[in-house]
């Protein structure tokens, strides 16, 4: 038995003489503390006198050029689509719908207008972007790696944490790292687990291995106060630190070069990374991977290029560097309820505008190669989780007006608000569209205007130019998509791992129809969530699904019924307006049609694996898997007796050495005065003390009291008191 094994051993040993409240010593799960405080900012002042100046010049030529090329260019396209517009409504007078139809479509042109020159200078940096970092041989700092996990499956994220830090470990370098897991789960079972897993870890690494694991009894604030919880505790162990997300995976080579890169660059505050998705095979799941890997990183290389220095932070896969990070961006509660008010969920943005405004910058790196995440494997999955981040970003309308922002940050800000809010505006220009068919196809004309006029007052379109501007719009809308295969098609390695110039080619067609089809499914759900969030609905959080696996069809047709019958709707009202106004909005009916169909066909592995076996949809990271991905997967089966399906209270009952480490790895207690009753807390005493056997307590205790029995230390021994069975069951 190994040094971990043996004090967790000895603990157990005196499980019954030690005092229920106090923690036992030897086996610890946490280093001491070091503290860094981390006041919250404010949004309505800032004082420039005490912003922080940069320890060297930083050129800024080509942010500066490309922002002129990206934001004037947009602004002269969205000028020249307005002008046709106006073009085609201004046929006749302009009525009223006829105005409101050139502003919808002006505002969503914009939003096309931009990310097309985006691209533009995305596929040229990318052309002439320099090459990777070289490996450092040395690193002067300490870094923290942190996951935040919350209701994970255990073997997964433990498998990849080691995975990573084997790799990192192979450098020689290890020694500047050091490793935590910071839990907020909340289910009971889960959190058993996961402590069994960390266990089997610090078992397989040794018990020197700077590998630690903390479970915060309230997730107060979510992810956000995860990382604060972190950073206040001990973040002044560490000069910087790199967070991940619960699916996130970094090659040795990444991190080393990410560290080294804040090490070379005192004024950094956060340095991204690209996330490229792997490991998917659901055929939604890899529709999604290879649109990231071969259209994203066009996108994202334009976004770097004219953000420069003041860029944005995604919330993962980064490193910060810690003490800026504590000093800038601890975040305020907004005032009022949610989903306006309260904790801000989309953290990240804020995070990135903070920092920029405390001095520092922020910038990607979108060439650094190793970096990874996953997506999730169903419509209905990416609509629930869509559903969080339209909360989050519609909240920055409360921050983008704070004191002290740079210019960009509030571009950043307005990016994420229109990403949503262009649904509803294109639903809005639908529902225009066919107002005005109506309007033309059944009013009458008025022939006796109180102004004179030799022809009658008729509600017409340039038909012609109106043809000519859709035909415009859909190429700068797929304007991106072709680069970013353009790009893959004369890169040699990524052309030869994705099956060659028809393999990208087939696979791009295959991304563009399923794409166009759920894009008005993705309308309609997006355009609700709004409409909830307008008027006062929250959301929840709940954990991300991650594995392949589809949703029962039942699930499915509940979901998606009123889509389907949104989509019968358009096409009985279209034919009895136009049979012209059908054709013009098919793609829009026949996505809403067979939204049961196209989202039931999103969560099938079969579909997904079958494309993969035709060539179609396949990454360079498929054809060439990442080694620590590879080890990662294998190294899922060594934490196999960490299952999250098992019962929390049989598991503790039935292991004293996980009850001693579980006890070991609670905080201290809270104190409570004299007289004040916790009623949930004397609702689960209640059902123990009444208990004849463990199965009793298994019975009667509710998660809620669950997770109060395992957060107690004295709780926990009533539970471990009790007996297998009661009894008569021993007697029979």
């Amino acid at each position: 038995m190994d040094a971990v094994s043996t004090q967790i051993a000895q603990d157990a040993s005196s499980l019954g003489e030690a005092p229920a409240e106090q923690p036992r010593a030897g086996f610890s799960a946490l280093p001491p503390e070091a503290p860094l405080a981390m006041p919250a900012q404010s949004l309505g002042a800032f004082d420039r006198k005490g912003l922080r100046k940069a320890t060297r010049a930083h050129s800024n030529l080509v942010t500066r050029l490309s922002r002129i090329f990206v934001f004037l260019g947009a602004l002269a396209l969205t000028a020249y689509g307005a002008n046709e517009m106006y073009g085609v409504v201004n046929v006749g007078s302009i009525t009223v719908l006829k105005w409101a139809l050139l502003v919808l479509f002006v505002i969503n042109f914009s939003w096309i207008a931009l990310a097309f020159t985006g691209s533009i200078v995305g596929f040229l940096w990318l052309i002439w972007a320099p090459r990777s970092r070289a490996l450092p041989q040395s690193l002067r700092e300490r870094t923290a790696i942190v996951m935040p996990i919350y209701n994970e499956a255990p073997a997964r994220v433990f498998a990849a944490m080691q995975a990573m830090i084997e790799e990192v470990n192979a450098s020689g370098l290890g020694r500047n790292f050091a490793w935590y897991f910071l839990s907020d789960t909340t289910q009971p079972n889960v959190w058993l687990a996961e402590e069994q897993a960390y266990i089997v870890l610090k078992e397989k690494l040794g018990p020197d291995a700077e590998v630690y694991y903390r479970h915060r009894p309230k997730n107060t604030s979510r992810k956000a106060g995860n990382i604060d919880d972190f950073v206040q505790r001990w973040g002044g162990h560490y000069a910087h630190m790199i967070v991940l997300d619960a699916d996130s995976l970094m090659t040795g080579d990444c991190i080393l070069r990410l560290t080294a890169a804040m090490e070379a660059d005192p004024d950094a505050g956060i340095i991204q990374t690209l996330p490229l998705i792997i490991n998917r095979n659901t055929f939604f799941a890899r529709l999604q991977q290879f649109a990231a890997r071969i259209y994203g990183i066009v996108l994202a290389a334009g976004l770097a290029v004219w953000s420069g220095r003041q860029g944005n932070y995604w919330g993962h896969n980064a490193i910060i560097r810690t003490k800026a990070f504590a000093d800038c961006c601890g975040l305020p509660t907004l005032r009022g309820k949610p989903p306006f008010g309260g904790h801000i969920l989309s953290h990240d943005f804020v995070e990135a505008a903070l920092m920029l405004r405390g001095g520092y910058s922020v910038y990607m790196l979108p060439t650094l190669r190793g970096s990874y995440e996953e997506s999730p494997p169903s419509l209905i999955d990416v609509a629930t989780r869509d559903r969080r981040w339209c909360q989050g970003n519609l909240q920055h309308l409360r921050v983008m007006p704070a004191r002290g922002l740079r210019l960009v940050s509030r571009q950043h800000f307005a990016s994420g608000v229109m990403s949503y809010l262009s649904s509803p505006i294109w639903m809005a220009q639908l529902l225009v569209g066919m107002l005005l068919v109506l309007q033309s196809a059944y009013i009458r004309p008025e022939y006796f205007t109180h102004e004179f006029a030799v022809f009658p007052d008729w509600p017409r379109f340039d038909y012609e130019r109106a043809l000519e501007l859709f035909a415009v719009t859909m190429a700068v809308l797929l304007a991106p998509k072709m680069l970013g295969l353009f790009y893959a098609i004369f890169h040699a390695p990524t052309r030869r791992t994705c099956g060659g110039v028809f393999g990208l080619i087939g696979s791009a067609l295959v991304e563009v129809l399923f794409a166009a089809l759920i894009a008005p499914i993705m309308m309609v759900i997006q355009t609700g969530s709004v409409m909830q969030i307008v008027f006062g609905s929250d959301t929840g959080w709940t954990p991300q699904r991650r594995d392949d696996g589809s949703i029962p069809l039942r699930d499915i047709v509940r979901r998606h019924r009123s889509h389907v019958m949104l989509g019968l709707l358009t096409l009985i009202v279209g034919l009895l307006i136009s049979t012209s106004l059908v054709a013009w909005m098919s793609p829009t009916i026949a996505g809403l049609l067979l939204a049961i169909l196209l989202s039931w066909m999103s969560g099938k592995l079969s579909i997904g694996m079958a494309l993969r076996r035709m060539g179609l949809l396949v990454t360079p990271e498929e054809g060439a898997r990442p080694a620590v991905a590879e080890r990662a997967s294998q190294l899922e089966t060594t934490f196999a007796s960490a299952d999250p399906e098992a019962d929390s209270l049989r598991t503790i009952h039935g292991d004293p050495q996980l009850r001693a480490a579980h006890e070991i790895m609670l905080p201290p207690p809270p104190r409570r005065e004299r007289g004040h009753i916790v009623p949930e807390r004397a609702v689960a005493e209640a059902k123990l003390l009444d208990a004849q056997s463990i199965e009793d307590a298994i019975h009667w205790l509710k998660p809620a009291e669950r997770m109060i029995v395992l957060h107690d230390r004295a709780l926990i021994d009533m539970l471990c008191r009790l007996p297998h069975e009661t009894q008569k069951e021993a007697a029979a």
